[in-house]
């Protein structure tokens, strides 16, 4: 017998909304009163569930730091060799971005334009703990394999992920038509072939 699927709250029902409104509406400002539409509820009933616009658009980048942390941690676990490690976190967020197109307009942030600076904030500290993850990845690869990133670790750190958002904003700007994972493959195999060396060893 097939289980049926669990009906969303109300919650998260507001919140797959707003997802698919970012998809959908591009370039437009998003209203309560239009979100409200979209759910099919009153604007006082949206604020039952979320005190403001700017609490709603937290709870999605809340979604997206913790879909991408906990898949970044098995990572970690089930690998443990530096390349892999970096190519499964860009090609994670790569791909997240990608399956969740809405969301991937709050990566870029220009949906964020004329929002509350908080939100911002949020956007810039989830990429800066991306950026250390990456940084504390390589600054390891000396200490486990004996190799060491080509560059110094933050800014080879620094490169990989502004490859990645790069592939991102490209995403949102051609209005989901150019895939963030388009050509990645091949990409980071070019990254990847100059990202480490051997360390020296001590005469």
């Amino acid at each position: 017998m097939t289980q049926a699927t669990p009906t969303p709250s109300r919650r998260e029902q507001i919140l797959q909304a707003l997802a698919l409104m970012l998809e959908e509406d591009s370039g437009k400002r998003i209203t309560v009163a239009a979100l409200a539409k979209q759910v099919g509820v009153t604007e006082a009933a949206l604020y039952r569930h979320f005190p403001s616009k700017a609490r709603m658009f937290e709870s999605l980048i809340e979604f997206i730091e913790e879909t991408l942390f906990a898949r970044i941690g098995r990572i970690l676990e089930e690998e443990h060799e530096a390349l892999p490690r970096c190519a499964a976190l860009l090609t994670l967020l790569l791909s997240f971005a990608e399956k969740n197109p809405g969301l991937s307009r709050l990566l870029d942030g220009g949906v964020l334009t004329g929002e509350t600076a908080r939100l911002r904030t949020r956007i810039h500290q989830l990429f800066e703990r991306l950026e250390t993850q990456l940084r504390q990845v390589l600054r390891e690869a000396e200490l486990r394999e004996g190799r060491r990133p080509s560059l110094p670790a933050s800014a080879a750190a620094n490169l990989l992920l502004a490859t990645a958002e790069g592939r991102i904003s490209q995403y949102v700007r051609s209005d989901f038509r150019r895939r963030p994972t388009e050509y990645w493959e091949d990409q980071w195999g070019l990254l990847s072939a100059q990202l480490l060396r051997e360390s020296p060893q001590p005469a």
